[in-house]
């Protein structure tokens, strides 16, 4: 599909009009976003339905995140009827799924139905790596189930990145993943943290880390992404957008 020509620019999204894909029992990206979001782009959410899945085990939290990778092209039709100029994925699991290998196909199955590119939150995270410089060994803080942390270990090792800790919150439905207060998963970082590792990361889209991570930048002396500040900036950044947001940590300030 080709964008229909604009014969004036978006009152409102005069630099860019952003088409974000998210669960529909996510709470987070879209707040998240639209506080990254510079003047002239805007945010245009459209959600994936999905059921709150309840009591989730290793097994299902993978099954419920493959019902929403198989729902993802009923949420990008609906939100190309607005014209969009990019899509950025706000569900960060199915796109380490696979490896390197996995996530590129993922990716392109979504690209071709849209004709539009796609900006996904495990790209963006090797982005974000190359700006820093210098980022080897990680440690991943996750509200996944071991399986899936599994996955992002996998596609970070594809991309010469090794895992050398991570944290599984095996949160207990979709929407208890916002929930997790600030104190835990402050506690966790300080769990996860040491002198074998370069970064700290987080994943799950639906945790509420932006400014968290921004914070304990300061305190830990080494980067600290957000998957959803990460996956913001890449967006920005693929479409030639420079500017620099104060608050959200040095991928934000800096690069």
């Amino acid at each position: 599909m080709s964008l229909r020509p604009r014969p004036n620019p978006d009152s409102l999204g005069s630099r860019k009009l952003f088409g974000v894909l998210g669960p529909s029992t996510n709470t987070i990206v879209q707040p998240d976003f639209d506080d990254l979001r510079p003047r002239g782009v805007t945010n245009h959410y459209s959600r994936i339905v999905v059921e709150d899945a309840q009591a989730i085990s290793d097994e299902t939290f993978m099954a419920g995140t493959m019902e929403i990778s198989r729902n993802t092209l009923d949420a990008v039709r609906g939100v190309l009827t607005c014209n969009p100029d990019y899509l950025v994925m706000g569900m960060s699991a199915v796109t380490f799924y696979g490896g390197a290998e996995g996530a590129r196909k993922w990716r392109e199955n979504i690209e071709q139905a849209s004709g539009l590119s796609l900006c996904t939150g495990s790209q963006s995270l090797i982005e974000a790596f190359n700006a820093y410089g210098g980022i080897k060994k990680i440690a991943v803080l996750s509200p996944y189930y071991p399986s899936a942390n599994q996955q992002v270990a996998q596609f970070m090792s594809d991309h010469g990145i090794e895992t050398v800790a991570d944290t599984c919150l095996r949160c207990p439905s979709w929407t208890s993943i916002a929930q997790v207060p600030t104190a835990t998963l402050r506690k966790e970082l300080q769990k996860l943290d040491g002198d074998n590792v370069d970064a700290l990361v987080q994943v799950g889209t639906n945790l509420s880390m932006v400014r968290l991570a921004a914070a304990a930048e300061l305190y830990l002396g080494k980067p600290v992404i957000a998957i959803n500040t990460a996956t913001y900036w890449n967006a920005l950044r693929q479409n030639g957008i420079t500017d620099q947001i104060p608050g959200f940590g040095r991928l934000m300030e800096e690069f």
